[in-house]
């Protein structure tokens, strides 16, 4: 996103005048930027370049499946383009891909951001974004665990792993769930009873249950799937500082950053 006064994807390549494949880069940009289409006589102004000039490029880029026209003759990107960026990036790892959701919430919010997701018994984080500047640092480490029920990553991805009280139980077994604090759930009973609770409102909490001090809130992100979360994405925070109600007002706005980045 531009800000005012920031360089925009083509302001460099228009500085000076345009030749060659440079051209033809800078149309490309501009063609990202309207989703809706572009005129040529708009797309001439935008990179600076008279039409006939721009044209020959827009040709070059139909050519090759990278742009294409509609029928009122405004040029979009084509087909070929967002085959292969939607190709490269379900290829790209998980933790990679949801990499900038992370600074995105770290630099809104003021607190530590995480990826984790669930292997067996544990969560595993995947990655950790610490706020830019002012907030004390979490312990957590990339590739770091915890146990999963005394987490809201862990809980929020066994919400959808475990979706009955029998399925809790068997995860158990002949386990005894570990205390993390004196607010950790450690019966079948109230851990299902918690999950049916994720599963209704779509997120989850943790109230100082991993660790005194620290409460977060988590959400899935659904990288691979539309309906099984890949893993979940947590704001953690020092209680004394963001009271988990503060974490908990801004659930709707969290996943909607989620939602347009993932």
């Amino acid at each position: 996103m531009n800000t005012t006064g920031a360089e925009g994807p083509t302001e460099g390549l228009t500085e000076n005048r345009l030749v060659g494949s440079d051209r033809v880069l800078a149309v490309l940009a501009v063609l990202a930027q309207h989703a809706d289409g572009i005129g040529l006589d708009e797309m001439a102004r935008a990179v600076k370049s008279p039409k006939p000039t721009v044209h020959r490029a827009l040709a070059s880029l139909r050519r090759a499946g990278l742009a294409e026209q509609d029928g009122r003759g405004r040029y979009l990107l084509g087909d070929e383009f967002l085959r292969m960026a939607f190709a490269h990036h379900e290829a790209r790892p998980d933790h990679i891909r949801v990499h900038s959701t992370l600074e995105a919430l770290a630099q809104r919010y003021g607190e530590t951001v995480h990826y984790a997701v669930l292997d067996g018994y544990s969560v595993v984080y995947r990655s950790k974004v610490d706020p830019p500047t002012g907030a004390a640092r979490l312990t957590s480490v990339v590739g770091g665990r915890n146990p999963a029920h005394a987490t809201g990553v862990g809980k929020l991805l066994l919400a959808y792993a475990l979706p009955s009280e029998e399925a809790v139980r068997a995860w158990v077994g002949e386990r005894t769930l570990q205390r993390q604090t004196p607010h950790t759930l450690t019966t079948v009973t109230r851990l299902h009873e918690d999950l049916s609770r994720i599963r209704e409102r779509g997120y989850s909490i943790d109230d100082q249950e991993n660790e005194e001090g620290v409460n977060c809130i988590a959400l899935p992100a659904f990288l691979t799937s539309p309906t099984v979360p890949s893993g979940a994405i947590s704001i953690s925070a020092l209680a004394y500082r963001t009271p988990l109600q503060v974490l908990l007002d801004n659930v709707p706005e969290v996943r909607r950053i989620i939602g347009a980045r993932t």
